[in-house]
């Protein structure tokens, strides 16, 4: 397959948005549709040049050589049997944080082998066209999940195409991905919107937030501002991967709860000792 592709991505927010900026760059678009189901966004990626045109997602199917889906969870699982069923020769790619539903979806497929399942490991709190990213993807991870069930050239290209933008490339299985997703990425938005709960309840006044809060707090808070219609479909979607991560995390603050009701200060300076170890992982 040659690497320039008329390529549709369904949902041109963040993500999609941020990806079209990156086929253009590097050249790996002859054409790119926009799919969209929000007027607003099909405006802004044509005012932004995201895309070269708006279409329907049937349209758009026909159109394409490459369709990439750029859209929450929910919306994912609704469409894809739809969209397995109008493709022919077509690469589908998906870009969603969870994967092991999709899997059971497009499992028995006649077309299961045109599909490649990937996550980019990037994303911001911003949503909409207007927040796409120059570079978005240079430097970071994308997630190929069973890649044995799709196509050499399907695989191929799509591998290509993120090689090509800047990304590293890791292999695992859909249930392996939902297990290590909820551990480094899902548990991190939950602490997020549950510090920024805490910190609006027990703070009333705005000012002193804004005045008070230092670099450390505004970067764990940061989370917080992500959008709830994205969020709200992965933690549904890997609720028991969720579940489980997020009791280890209250074991854990109960620890330094436990500390400071009993003064226990030597071991509070081993848990953060401890802690430090994370060091070795992440510079």
């Amino acid at each position: 397959m040659s690497d320039r592709k008329r390529i549709s991505i369904v949902g041109v927010g963040l993500i999609g948005g941020s990806l079209a900026l990156q086929l253009n760059e590097k050249g790996l678009a002859s054409r790119l549709i926009g799919v969209d189901s929000n007027r607003d966004h099909q405006k802004k990626a044509l005012e932004l040049g995201l895309v070269d045109e708006i279409m329907d997602l049937d349209e758009a199917i026909d159109n394409s050589d490459v369709v990439i889906l750029a859209i929450p969870v929910d919306a994912l699982v609704k469409i894809m049997p739809s969209v397995l069923d109008k493709i022919s020769n077509q690469v589908l790619i998906d870009m969603g944080s969870t994967k092991s539903e999709l899997m059971s979806i497009a499992g028995n497929h006649a077309k299961r082998g045109r599909y490649v399942a990937t996550h980019p490991m990037w994303g911001t709190e911003y949503s909409g066209p207007q927040a796409a990213v120059h570079g978005a993807f240079e430097n970071t991870a994308v997630i190929i999940c069973n890649a044995n069930e799709s196509d050499e050239d399907a695989l191929e290209w799509t591998k290509n195409m993120y090689k090509k933008i800047g990304m590293h490339l890791l292999e695992m299985d859909a249930v392996a991905h939902d297990l290590h997703a909820a551990y480094v990425s899902h548990i991190s938005h939950i602490t997020s919107f549950a510090l920024a709960n805490t910190v609006l309840e027990k703070e009333k006044e705005d000012n002193a937030i804004f005045e008070l809060a230092s670099a450390g707090f505004a970067s764990t808070v940061r989370l917080a501002k992500s959008n709830p219609s994205m969020w709200v479909p992965i933690f549904m979607q890997n609720r028991e991967n969720v579940l489980d991560v997020l009791n280890e995390h209250i074991s854990q603050l109960k620890k330094f709860k436990s500390c400071l009701e009993k003064e226990n200060y030597e071991y509070l300076q081993e848990l953060i000792e401890n802690a430090n170890k994370i060091r070795r992982i992440i510079k």
